[in-house]
């Protein structure tokens, strides 16, 4: 019986860094599916209410946030990013360094904004979800390992 308890407790030894790393992995992958679609939605809300939205992005606060700007039916989302990613940077840079929130409006029957959210986890693995200029549609991807 001890045998078999010190094989159990060795495997679970082994195999819990493998298990946790590819926790972080699925966090990090839903957190940028969440940013994607609530961009997405944002630019589908500007497009068929034909109404202002706002996109506010909050390093700080690790936090997103959508809300419609103006007459008509209220929209309003927020996206809290999961224990163990952060929000690394919004792209483009801002042309003077400021702890307010980056602000993007998108507006009815405009182009999208070029907009690009970097996020990372603790394990340093990152994703960038970017609007596409011409499309509007986002788009996740794995930057290369510095």
């Amino acid at each position: 019986m001890l045998i078999v308890a010190g094989l159990i407790g060795l495997l679970v030894g082994i195999s819990f860094p493998a298990v946790s790393a590819g926790v972080d992995t699925l966090r990090l992958a839903s957190a940028a599916d969440g940013v994607a679609s609530l961009v997405s939605g944002a630019l589908n809300r500007a497009d068929r209410r034909q109404q202002a939205v706002e996109i506010a992005i909050d390093p700080r606060e690790n936090v997103l946030v959508a809300r419609s700007i103006g007459p008509g039916p209220a929209f309003n989302r927020r996206l809290q990013m999961p224990a163990g990613v952060r929000i690394a940077s919004v792209l483009p840079p801002p042309v003077v360094e400021s702890d307010e929130p980056r602000r993007f409006v998108v507006y009815p029957g405009g182009a999208p904004p070029r907009v690009a959210v970097e996020l990372v986890n603790a394990k340093g693995a990152r994703r960038v979800v970017q609007v596409d200029p011409v499309t509007g549609v986002p788009r996740v991807e794995r930057p290369a390992a510095p």
